[in-house]
């Protein structure tokens, strides 16, 4: 079942990186013949992107790899560091982006862009909300953090595609300015999106976990039969996979199978509620 969740999420990949190709190199092209800063942002955006698709989908190849000597938890934590690349990647782009679009305020260019490259960065913008609604929607179900940071990506890029034909347009209509300052703004939405998506892999990288959501875990364990009370719980998540260690205390005048039965309980509880499958449950009695 894992390995099928695995490879949906490389359809989801491969969907990108197919996207990024065919509109960088539409946009770079038409941003060339109709002399627009904004479009051309745009395209080089969508280059980067493909990096860092392919960095999610080596993720996501690599996660699929049993466990093995030296990792007795297996791979899964490399669609994590997949995502850790994919935002370096962007905002090392994000950055140059807006180093270019400063230098157009004190350099502008005496052609205005031509319309035509508004409609092209209005398609894409359509376009790659489709394919964010897609990989979004994929990465819920197959709990993907690769995938997921694959559609913020894509969502940030219909944004930045719909800034952009904002941008052109005013350009166009009188307003030279503008064409800079979208690309500026492309660039400014490339950086933090970027750092969303690192964040979110640091935190996952050095064992946090949401609050709510080991509270959640909490009740569920508290709340099963034969259950006296909760400590010492702990969550980590390994790639999409959490891990939680708890410590139950069961009455004291339990057989060593009944006590055992109510820790298979709680951990059956965790998998059908939770979707865990790793779960160290210890028995502590009651006095």
């Amino acid at each position: 079942m894992e390995n099928s969740y695995f490879k949906k999420a490389e359809i989801g990949a491969w969907l990108s990186i197919a996207a990024y190709m065919v509109l960088s190199a539409i946009k770079l092209i038409m941003s060339q013949i109709g002399n627009s800063e904004a479009l051309r942002a745009d395209g080089l955006n969508n280059l980067t992107d493909i990096i860092a698709s392919v960095a999610v989908l080596i993720g996501l190849k690599i996660s699929q790899k049993p466990p093995d000597e030296n990792h007795r938890y297996g791979h899964s934590r490399a669609e994590t560091i997949a995502s850790l690349v994919a935002a370096f990647i962007m905002i090392t782009v994000g950055i140059q982006v807006i180093i270019d679009s400063v230098q157009s305020f004190f350099n502008p260019k005496e052609a205005t862009p031509d319309l035509m490259t508004a409609f092209v960065a209005l398609f894409s913008a359509l376009f790659m909300y489709g394919i964010y609604r897609y990989n979004l929607n994929l990465s819920k179900k197959i709990k993907s953090k690769a995938l997921r940071s694959a559609a913020q990506d894509n969502r940030s890029d219909a944004l930045v595609s719909v800034g952009a034909a904002i941008g052109i347009a005013g350009s166009y209509f009188g307003l030279p300015l503008l064409d800079p300052l979208a690309a500026l703004i492309v660039g400014l939405i490339i950086c933090y999106t970027a750092w969303e998506i690192f964040k979110e892999a640091a935190l996952d990288l050095t064992d946090a976990f949401e609050v709510a959501k080991l509270k959640e875990i909490e009740d569920t364990i508290r709340s099963t039969p034969g259950v006296k009370f909760v400590k010492d719980i702990k969550a980590r998540l390994h790639g999409n996979q959490a891990i939680v260690d708890a410590t139950i205390f069961v009455q004291s005048t339990l057989t060593i199978i009944e006590g055992h039965q109510i820790a298979e309980n709680v951990e059956e509880r965790l998998q059908e509620e939770h979707l865990i499958n790793d779960a160290n449950i210890h028995i502590e009695p009651q006095m």
